[in-house]
């Protein structure tokens, strides 16, 4: 126990001394607080864009599902290529062009400053509360369920220490974003990245060695070998690919807490290589999180768990040595921390340039428009806060409760609406902007009439047609035409190398979903 402790406390001062180190003087300006310069190189871009991409939820919730569906779960993370594909090819071309900051920034210009806040709100108000608190929960949860006998100087209950846990982890993350902006964010996501693939790296090779390698886990668990369930699956069925095909063009396309790397690379070159980087990354991440769930439950075929939430505990609390367990505690408070810097980040980018600046005070200086960045940091820090101990309040008091799908459930309220701004954005020609904006509107109420008329129907395929229907709406009083909108190639790559690496990569998740179906 003394010697993980250690390890994570080195951990700690070192993500500190790594963060501190750049920061910024009173005279930082804009760009060099929000997008580090536009200096980001390649490696920069791809480590810590999938670094953002992952918390504590995927070691939890994920390797539990993985447990339960198998191979299928993957869908969630290798289906990401798609997502960055289309962010590498189609849309960050045409943010450098623009030299956006802001993803608001392109709406505005090509829907009005009208539709442009209604995105920029609906972001910082989805990802100030949901998004940070979620965040901030599953890190804490998944630390202190798996390691809560190293946490008892915290408090002798559950909710105590998860609060601590948010809490500390939450002003710790605040004040290296606070200081460094996305600089620091960036040189943190680097080394948090390392030791969360380090962690999940062991315990997939560890899993699979207590199994007997993975021929044994393909004989003893050949159910949960394919990546496509039936349709009519309630959870993971193989037609949900198409929602979420629709629902990575927001996450991967028009996020700004992802994009915020691309937006910040040194060239067009440095994006998409990055981009392209971290869609390989994705297929490592699958395995990491999925094998290991798969292998335990062919190791407790026999005697399966209660709750597919205890496989991530299960397999540290049984298999991992002490040294170990440090460094899978490590990799815990790193995904947590990469994602919230990340939102932090984005949140006071956002603030300041779409809301300030660009709206409230447009006279606003590069320092002030600083200083309120580092002000929204302070307020959504107390807001993720609150609603992460509001999760945290209402999971142990009903334990039973799966948050997994409530919460899919509220950002797809949001999501949907914004990925239909960023289609009509980039694809139409458009004439009638209130209906835009009416169909942007109308993805809230459309989702509750789904939800009344077919409660079972799956929220991947409901968002399917939510999205699909909102976009026919914009479609009635618009045109489809991305050639008279931009005058250019709809796909476009920074060098002939690039353009092959890009089709090939695409190609290999055609290939991934064929071999593994």
């Amino acid at each position: 126990m003394g010697v993980d402790l250690f390890i994570v406390v080195s951990y700690f001062a070192f993500i500190l001394v790594i963060a501190l180190s750049g920061k910024g003087g009173a005279g930082v300006s804009a760009e060099q607080y929000f997008l580090s310069s536009r200096n980001l190189r390649w490696h920069s871009v791809a480590i810590s864009t999938i670094a953002t991409n992952v918390h504590g939820y995927q070691f939890l919730g994920m390797m539990g599902s993985a447990y339960l569906y198998g191979f299928a779960q993957a869908n969630l993370e290798i289906n990401a290529v798609q997502g960055l594909f289309l962010a590498a090819f189609v849309f960050v071309p045409l943010y450098l062009r623009q030299k956006i900051i802001t993803i608001t920034q392109f709406i505005q210009e090509r829907l009005g400053n009208t539709i442009g806040r209604f995105y920029s709100l609906a972001n910082i108000g989805l990802l100030s509360t949901v998004g940070l608190g979620a965040a901030l929960f599953w890190g804490a949860y998944a630390a202190d369920l798996t390691f809560g006998s190293y946490l008892t100087f915290l408090g002798d209950d559950n909710l105590t220490r998860v609060t601590l846990l948010i809490v500390g982890l939450g002003v710790f993350s605040a004040i290296y974003t606070y200081f460094g902006g996305l600089g620091a964010v960036v040189r943190t996501d680097i080394l948090q990245f390392s030791i969360l693939t380090l962690g999940g790296i062991i315990l997939m090779y560890i899993s699979l060695k207590q199994l007997g390698g993975w021929q044994e886990m393909q004989r003893q668990t050949p159910e949960l070998m394919h990546l496509h369930l039936p349709a009519d699956h309630p959870t993971l069925p193989w037609i949900a690919i198409f929602g979420m095909f629709l629902l990575n063009i927001n996450y991967w396309c028009a996020n700004q807490a992802v994009m915020q790397r691309s937006l910040a690379a040194r060239s067009l070159k440095d994006a998409q290589v990055g981009l392209m980087v971290g869609g390989l990354m994705k297929y490592l991440m699958a395995f990491i999180i999925i094998v290991p769930g798969v292998a335990l439950a062919g190791l407790l075929k026999e005697n399966p768990l209660a709750d597919p939430d205890q496989t991530f505990p299960y397999l540290v609390t049984n298999f991992l040595p002490v040294g170990v367990r440090g460094v899978i505690l490590c990799a815990l408070f790193a995904s947590l921390m990469s994602t919230v810097d990340s939102l932090f980040n984005s949140l006071s980018t956002l603030w300041s340039v779409d809301i300030m600046k660009g709206w409230l005070r447009p006279d606003r200086t590069d320092q002030e428009m600083v200083s309120d960045g580092r002000k929204m940091i302070i307020a959504t820090l107390f807001t993720g806060v609150f609603v992460g101990w509001i999760l945290a309040y209402t999971k142990f008091g009903n334990p039973g409760i799966a948050f997994t799908h409530t919460l899919n459930e509220l950002r797809y309220y949001v999501n949907c609406g914004i990925v239909v701004l960023i289609i009509v954005a980039v694809f139409f020609v458009v004439r009638n902007r209130r209906w835009v904006l009416i169909a942007f509107l109308a993805t809230g109420p459309l989702h509750i009439l789904f939800q009344y008329a077919n409660p079972a129907m799956n929220y991947f395929v409901r968002s399917m047609w939510v999205i699909l229907i909102a976009l026919a709406i914009a479609a009635s009083f618009n045109f489809i035409s991305y050639h008279r909108t931009y005058q250019t190639k709809v796909f476009q790559f920074a060098s002939r190398e690039i353009r092959l690496l890009g089709w090939l990569m695409l190609i290999s998740l055609g290939l991934f979903h064929f071999i593994w179906s």
